[in-house]
């Protein structure tokens, strides 16, 4: 029997050998050998359950669906276009996007993905998290989908509104539970104020000022004398 620090020890090892396994496969020539795949397709089901992260070794896998179009499985593009998703606003999304084929673009699930990520690029958060209820089997096993896309969503707000109506702030964040909100109003200290939230603390903001001066025609006399010689 192993002890709780010696298990967690273990496993730490264990997630360095599958990291060094994996960073090995994407090295030289071998980044681009498709019998890899299988390896790294099982990674990424892996970054999905466990909520690690991996961008390199997701373009790698879709760079060799590119390059072998019969290899395409569309459940695992999903998933990799769905973790690029959850690490908003970085421009991972369209990275993966830029390396899958037209004719796989095209696949339904896929397509649902790309219009998933097209409403949050253009801050359509309510109409996001309606669409969203018809791809629950898209982010089923997909650990912290909600959670990161709400911490995106929370990252626009706050530097759009001072203060936001309780009833368009729970629409913008996909409804969540009591806990869930009241987790997020201690997360970034905001004040619940009867119907409204107050969500930037306004003595934090850096307020926008007009600095004028007074130039005299002493202090530019020497330089119109230096022009005209």
């Amino acid at each position: 029997m192993f002890t709780a620090f010696e298990e967690t020890h273990l496993l730490k090892m264990a997630d360095s050998m599958k990291e060094d396994s994996v960073a090995a496969l994407l090295k030289g020539i071998d980044r681009y050998n498709p019998e890899n795949l299988p390896t790294l397709e099982h990674y990424v089901q892996m970054q999905a359950f466990e909520q690690t992260y991996n961008l390199d070794a997701n373009l790698a896998v879709l760079k060799l669906y590119q390059f072998n179009p019969n290899e395409f499985k569309e459940t695992v593009t999903c998933q990799i276009l769905l973790k690029s998703l959850m690490n908003l606003p970085h421009t991972d999304f369209v990275l993966c996007k830029c390396l899958i084929i037209e004719q796989h673009q095209s696949c339904e699930n896929v397509n649902k993905v790309i219009k998933l990520s097209n409403l949050l690029e253009t801050c359509e958060f309510q109409k996001f998290w309606t669409k969203l209820k018809n791809c629950d089997d898209l982010i089923e096993g997909i650990t912290g989908f909600k959670e990161s896309i709400r911490s995106f969503i929370v990252s626009v707000l706050q530097i759009t509104y001072e203060s936001i109506a309780k009833e368009l702030l729970l629409q913008l964040l996909g409804f969540p539970t009591e806990t869930e909100f009241s987790d997020l109003l201690k997360e970034y200290k905001w004040v619940l104020n009867n119907e409204n939230v107050l969500i930037a603390n306004q003595e934090a903001h850096i307020k926008s000022k007009n600095i004028s001066e007074k130039i005299t025609f002493d202090n530019v006399s020497s330089i119109i004398r230096s022009a005209c010689k």
